[in-house]
């Protein structure tokens, strides 16, 4: 049985590595801010959210194929839940069996495998009527699928022929094993048998003349022939132990896939459920194909600043259809950053099958998202910032391909003006013609500035809007660059105001 709910045609696997660099992409997206809200302080939701998100889809088709699922259980919450409780109950129930413990003994295999799979029955008998109950009230093909290979796999017949099996292998009339002799007498080929079924009518039985036999028995302190006995049956039940184990693995493997693929969708409620309540719109992105250049987007904003500060925040839009590069300028503190940020959650969201923060929005999707992001100075003095941002970028180089999105953040801007201005269109010169998507925020005018003149088609340049006065309005919107960042702004706003904080203190005697 496969679940089949996160893939068409394969499983969602939990185990494996992330992404070159995913722990970068994490700290520098916040990414980590998105999964606990998709955990709800589950560590399993947790693990499945950061596996899903990293781990993107590059087919236009497989994201729609998720999202209808996932349309499915925004509707079906409900539904939803107590399928993953079903899933999460039936792991339980493993748990505290003692399944495996005993793996050199068959009959204790065939006990624990027996047991588990008895207790495995309720749990299959609920999923079976949440499927007859429910079904009709879900659309997505995934989870059609699903309902059906339920019905399918778990009819009355197969509960009735499942049933009589253990009650048979609990052997209350005996072990029927044959066997034949080999070199030396020695037993060999043991084989377990069904005993002949009992005629109901109990006076044929009674006068019916039984077929001959020879019987011998073990003495009651006999330690060494009871052993041997044991042994003897331990070779004959081996094979039906294994299939019984392997039967119990079955199901327990189903469970867990189940709730892996569940997991994922959960915690998309969860976190659709977290910015409903901060008065945040979300929607059903549009995924284009790897060649093409779309980015079109109304009422996007950071979703992980909006779910640290608990409120809606700021959202923007703005039209990048056939760019391969999207300049950003502007104030400082205009919320260039955050826009950036909301850039690549969006993306992340969109190729993991999820709802994005935003009224509307629609991109191509990319082989690779990369982030090229200032950083703090190395308190060792090991290397200088610039060469440390030559090295990130190098790295990169090596594995980016083309078809990729590149974030930069005030990259390049630790030498002077004019050299990393330099180096920053040397770098993304060579990267569009790698066909590379980039998104450059950026205070270094000379590059902005050249960019724009250079780049008459197949670029977008925005800028953060700053108004009379100095007030940020946290918008971006299309504009060329300006020479100034406005840094005076903050200059007044921190002296300013220091200023005055220190002519109201009151002044304290000294001693």
């Amino acid at each position: 049985m496969k679940a089949h709910l996160m893939y068409r045609d394969q499983d969602f696997l939990l185990a494996g590595d992330l992404p070159w660099e995913a722990d970068t992409l994490i700290a520098d997206l916040e990414l980590n801010t998105l999964f606990s809200a998709m955990a709800a302080d589950d560590t399993f939701l947790f693990d499945v959210a950061r596996k899903a998100v990293m781990t993107s889809l590059r087919d236009p088709q497989q994201i729609v194929y998720r999202q209808d699922v996932l349309r499915d259980c925004v509707a079906n919450a409900a539904t939803v839940r107590a399928l993953y409780g079903i899933a999460v109950e039936a792991i339980e129930i493993e748990k505290k069996s003692y399944f495996g413990f005993f793996s050199h003994y068959p009959a204790a295999i065939l006990s624990s495998a027996r047991e588990l799979m008895q207790a495995f029955i309720a749990v299959l008998v609920k999923l079976r009527q949440v499927a007859d109950q429910s079904s009709g009230d879900f659309k997505s093909e995934g989870f059609r699928n699903f309902f059906l290979m339920i019905q399918h796999e778990l009819g009355d017949d197969y509960f009735e022929t499942l049933d009589e099996h253990l009650k048979e292998l609990r052997f209350r009339n005996g072990t029927l094993i044959s066997a034949a002799l080999g070199k030396g007498n020695k037993g060999m080929s043991y084989v377990l048998r069904k005993p002949n079924e009992l005629d109901r009518n109990l006076l044929k039985r009674f006068f019916e003349r039984k077929p001959p036999s020879l019987t011998f028995h073990i003495a009651d302190r006999d330690e060494a022939g009871a052993r041997e006995l044991s042994e003897l049956e331990g070779r004959g039940i081996n094979l039906a132990a294994d299939a019984v184990a392997q039967a119990a693995d079955h199901v327990l493997s189903f469970f867990r896939m189940l709730r892996t693929e569940l997991g994922f969708y959960i915690g998309c409620l969860n976190l659709a459920n977290e910015l409903a309540a901060r008065g945040q719109s979300v929607c059903y992105p549009e995924p284009a194909p790897l060649a093409e250049r779309q980015h079109v987007f109304e009422g996007l904003y950071d979703v992980c600043l909006s779910l640290r500060l608990k409120t809606a925040v700021v959202p923007n839009g703005i039209d990048a259809d056939g760019a391969e590069l999207v300049v950003v300028t502007g104030a400082n503190e205009g919320g260039k950053s955050t826009f950036l940020r909301s850039i690549g959650l969006a993306q992340m969201m969109m190729q993991a099958g999820m709802i994005v923060g935003a009224g509307s929005f629609r991109a191509n999707v990319c082989e690779g998202l990369f982030t090229h992001y200032k950083r703090e100075e190395d308190a060792s003095m090991t290397s200088g910032k610039f060469d440390e941002e030559l090295v990130r970028m190098d790295q990169i180089a090596d594995r980016i391909v083309p078809d990729s999105i590149l974030l930069f953040n005030e990259s390049f801007a630790s030498t002077n003006e004019r050299e990393g201005s330099e180096v920053a269109r040397q770098i993304v010169c060579a990267l569009l013609k790698k066909r590379v998507k980039i998104f450059f925020v950026t205070h270094m005018y000379e590059f902005a500035h050249g960019m724009y003149v250079t780049m008459k088609t197949g670029a977008v340049f925005l800028r953060a809007e700053r108004r009379e006065g100095g007030e940020r309005t946290f918008r971006i919107s299309p504009g060329e660059p300006l020479e100034t960042s406005y840094g005076e702004d903050l200059y007044e706003k921190i002296f300013t105001e220091d200023t005055h904080a220190t002519e109201n203190e009151t002044p304290v005697a000294q001693t």
